[in-house]
């Protein structure tokens, strides 16, 4: 059964860093691209940044590039988005996704997990 878990998130402030973990279980993670997403109060589920293991390849919007950095730890199953210089902007419950390779959009990413909150206080 495909399973992903997510964890790390809490309250900061303005400027600072957390680092979000999704743990995935019953599939391997060379196999399939992991998307991590954002929902806001009252706004659309959004992608924010995805990784394909199989050959190292990212992508990360513009409205967080440069802050949001996704990486992998095979060995450990399991994605990592690390958030810095989060702003209030940035409060969502986030959530990660799976998608089979190659990624052809963000709709092609389902398996959701039960989504982990952020929030930034101003």
């Amino acid at each position: 059964e495909v399973q992903l878990v997510e964890s790390g998130g809490g309250l900061v402030q303005a400027g600072g860093s957390l680092r979000l973990s999704c743990a995935a279980s019953g599939f391997t993670l060379d196999d399939y691209a992991i998307g991590w997403f954002r929902q806001a109060p009252g706004k659309e589920r959004e992608g924010v940044s995805c990784i394909s293991s199989a050959d190292g390849s990212t992508y990360t919007v513009d409205s967080v590039r440069g802050r949001f950095t996704i990486s992998s730890d095979n060995a450990k199953n399991t994605v990592y988005l690390q958030m810095s210089n989060l702003q209030p902007e940035d409060t969502a419950v986030y959530y990660c996704a799976t998608a089979p390779n190659p990624v052809t959009g963000w709709d092609s990413f389902g398996s959701w997990g039960q989504g982990t909150q952020v929030t930034v206080s101003s």
